[in-house]
């Protein structure tokens, strides 16, 4: 089965980010960032609102036709956040993360850490709605935006903290390069590489 995948716009936005809120429920991350449930609930919304804002300038914006799946890519040389981008959005982060703030800096930093060197596309963010999970709408944002990211000749990076989710991936074509751990406690994540 094929599923139809083009790029996201401004106007679906918040549609997407509510999706990959009910995606990311229980991702081991979001829990360690939110440990109580209905503020992660109420958070993550505008959490993904912000990261999806943020990527499109940077990279790209996908999703199924039906908004059941989206990723968001960030392009060579863009996988940090710039010390500009973060003082914009620094309020809005704030408001979004709240008392949050330090456990989501740890994560953060632990992903930027243990990033590849050189030039790479990055999937930032890969979600399905639970509801259309098993469908194949996962799998053909994922595809749309390895073709997209193949014409510039470079690797595709990402990392996972779910470890049932590294079949998947390796399913269309990355490489367990590493796993490592968030300090202070947060998840153990998994580093993919498609070359």
């Amino acid at each position: 089965m094929t599923h139809e995948v083009s790029e996201a716009r401004e106007a679906d936005r918040e549609g997407v980010a509510a999706m990959l809120a009910r995606a990311f429920a229980d991702d081991p991350a979001m829990r360690f960032i939110f440990p109580d449930p209905t503020v992660r609930a109420r958070r993550m919304p505008r959490l993904f609102s912000l990261l999806y804002k943020a990527d499109g300038p940077v990279g790209m914006r996908l999703m199924t036709a039906g908004g059941e799946a989206a990723t968001l890519w960030r392009a060579p040389g863009h996988a940090h956040t710039g010390t500009l981008a973060m003082l914009r959005e620094a309020i809005p982060m704030l408001h979004a993360l709240g008392g949050a703030i330090g456990r989501a800096l740890s994560v953060a930093g632990a992903i930027e850490a243990h990033q590849p060197e050189g030039r790479f596309w990055y999937l930032h963010i890969a979600g399905c709605d639970p509801v259309q999970q098993g469908h194949g709408f996962g799998g053909a944002a994922v595809r749309a935006g390895i073709e997209r990211a193949q014409g510039e000749g470079v690797p595709v990076y990402l990392e996972t903290p779910l470890e049932k989710n590294i079949g998947f991936y390796q399913g269309l074509g990355f490489d367990l390069t590493g796993d490592w751990q968030v300090p202070g406690g947060g998840p153990r994540f998994w580093s993919m590489l498609r070359v």
